[in-house]
């Protein structure tokens, strides 16, 4: 019912500490999240399926194997590059599988931190999160692809008010809903000792932003990872729980030059 993954390469040991949990939770029978943790390669991914069980499953699984399949690259563009196929991939082939007729509705939320030397990029679909910690203070890089929020940033509902809302899981973008996804990117350079949280809905919904920051702070990589999921458990953890934590604790004189951040389409694939 639960994987602990924690993956400390050597040729990345000076550099990062990864921690990772997946867990179904205390009411679902199955866990429809899939997580990723390359860090020799400067992946990291949580997808959140929805559409029900195996389809919800499906999803997810299809999504990270397609990160998955990335592998090395030689550089920060050929590596988003690669990740932008990858996506599209695994869309087209969600897409067939929904006209075939094995799945009305299902799709997979994505949330990935990819890295290269001193700079990271992040990509998100749908309402699974990133934060960046740093000095202190906690940062969702990720906006949350959902109904609320966008009431909320349209002034017709308070944040306090989105956090109550019973269609706050509604999200509006997935990948596999549409023939082509549609993410967003946002990119900077890493400072040593910043700390990236990388999590599905299903922890957020039960541990504040503060929380999550003392947590992280307080703690290893790993250990962090499995406070996070027993303090969602002890809360009831309605949701499948996904959290992957990276610590970076190295810095050098190499650059890194990203694309400039923009919305990543099918239009931006060579």
């Amino acid at each position: 019912m639960m994987s602990d993954l924690s993956q400390n390469p050597s040729q990345i040991a000076s550099a990062f500490e990864t921690g990772a949990v997946s867990h179904v939770g205390r009411i679902r029978s199955a866990n429809e999240d899939n997580l990723v943790v390359r860090p020799e390669f400067g992946i990291w991914a949580v997808a959140d399926g929805m559409g029900g069980h195996e389809n919800g499953a499906l999803a997810s699984a299809t999504v990270a194997a397609a990160i998955e399949s990335i592998g090395k690259t030689q550089s920060a563009p050929d590596l988003l590059a690669r990740l932008e196929h990858g996506v599209l991939d695994a869309n087209a082939t969600l897409r067939r599988h929904i006209a075939e007729g094995n799945g009305a509705a299902m799709g997979s939320t994505l949330a990935v931190l990819l890295v290269h030397e001193r700079h990271f990029a992040c990509v998100w679909c749908g309402d699974s999160r990133i934060y960046l910690i740093r000095a202190g203070q906690i940062l969702q890089i990720s906006r949350d692809h959902t109904e609320v929020q966008e009431m909320v940033e349209r002034g017709v509902m308070t944040a306090a008010e989105a956090r109550l809302s019973p269609r706050r899981h509604v999200i509006t973008r997935a990948i596999g809903v549409h023939d082509v996804p549609e993410l967003d990117l946002d990119s900077g350079e890493i400072e040593d000792g910043d700390v990236f949280v990388l999590c599905s809905d299903g922890l957020t919904e039960h541990v504040a932003e503060a929380e999550i920051l003392e947590v992280a702070e307080e703690r290893g990589a790993q250990q962090a990872c499995s406070a996070l999921l027993a303090l969602t458990l002890q809360r009831g953890a309605r949701d499948n729980v996904t959290v992957i934590i990276v610590r970076y604790s190295r810095r050098d004189d190499r650059t890194t030059q990203w694309m400039p951040n923009r919305r990543m389409q099918e239009t931006d694939t060579p």
